[in-house]
């Protein structure tokens, strides 16, 4: 290595700080994504936004009312109501 380079006050780490945000992949139902593009488009906004700001709002309410965590029947649940109720 060369003597240009001091690396002696270098902390070991990421290079990028967190966002908050987590990349995953998740399986919805076609009409799902339908139901949020749609909305997406209306609002001007992307559709995993959207998705993720109903997940927020459940989530609030959720805590609101009890401590339990959210598992995949109660996640395809709130989907479901949120297609219903639009």
């Amino acid at each position: 290595m060369t003597k240009q380079f001091d690396f002696s006050k270098g902390r070991r780490g990421t290079a990028i700080e967190k966002t908050g945000k987590t990349r995953i992949t998740i399986m919805l139902d076609d009409d799902v994504i339908e139901h949020f593009r749609a909305i997406a488009e209306v609002d001007g906004v992307g559709y995993q936004t959207r998705i993720n700001a109903v997940l927020k709002e459940y989530l609030l309410a959720a805590n609101d009312a009890d401590q339990s965590p959210l598992t995949v029947g109660k996640l395809r649940q709130i989907l479901r109501e949120e297609l219903r109720s639009k």
